[in-house]
């Protein structure tokens, strides 16, 4: 995704994907944002949510 933030993807029994925003944090990998995707394209509020909460960790 650019910027240090990973998407970890996976289809789920009900034809639908979930998603997971990562990124590391000092030696650790942390969980951000996590969505169940409705649509084909990533939501750009769940982008933005998670966009927000790397730059919190970073501060």
């Amino acid at each position: 995704m650019g910027n240090g933030l990973w998407e970890i993807r996976t289809d789920l029994p009900t034809k639908r994907t979930a998603r997971v925003f990562l990124c590391p944090y000092r030696e650790h990998l942390v969980a951000l944002h996590g969505f169940v995707k409705k649509t084909s394209a990533t939501p750009e509020s769940d982008l933005a949510m998670a966009r927000k909460r790397q730059k919190e960790l970073e501060q």
